[in-house]
């Protein structure tokens, strides 16, 4: 299942995993949201609380990830490291490069389903 992202001038996929709490996010799409930069991360808060059949901790976690961070109810597209928790679910990864995220700013967000 992949997902599209648009922002600023940004148009990219993220392949979704096959999990419980990603099939919960894709039956949301289509979702336009506020994109922000928090640490190394940038986030979106969701219209609802997602399933938490999938929550980590995970093994590899890598720049790229989309995950939910449970504790907020958000969405955290990470641009850096970091370390998976309890409090993250991965639901997928960016399709190539992660020099979308690098953007600075707030953004309208559009999140479309593609398959």
């Amino acid at each position: 299942m992949k997902a599209r992202f648009i922002f600023a001038d940004h148009d990219f996929t993220v392949t979704l995993n096959d999990n419980p709490s990603a099939r919960d996010f894709a039956s949301m799409l289509p979702l336009d949201l506020a994109f922000s930069d928090f640490s190394n991360e940038k986030i979106a808060y969701l219209p609802r609380k997602l399933h938490l059949e999938a929550r980590g901790p995970f093994p590899n976690e890598a720049a790229g990830d989309l995950c939910y961070y449970i504790p907020w109810g958000n969405l955290a597209f990470f641009h850096g490291d970091y370390i998976s928790t309890r409090d993250l679910i991965r639901l997928g990864r960016i399709d190539g490069g992660i020099e979308p995220l690098l953007t600075r700013g707030e953004f309208p967000l559009r999140v479309e389903r593609l398959s």
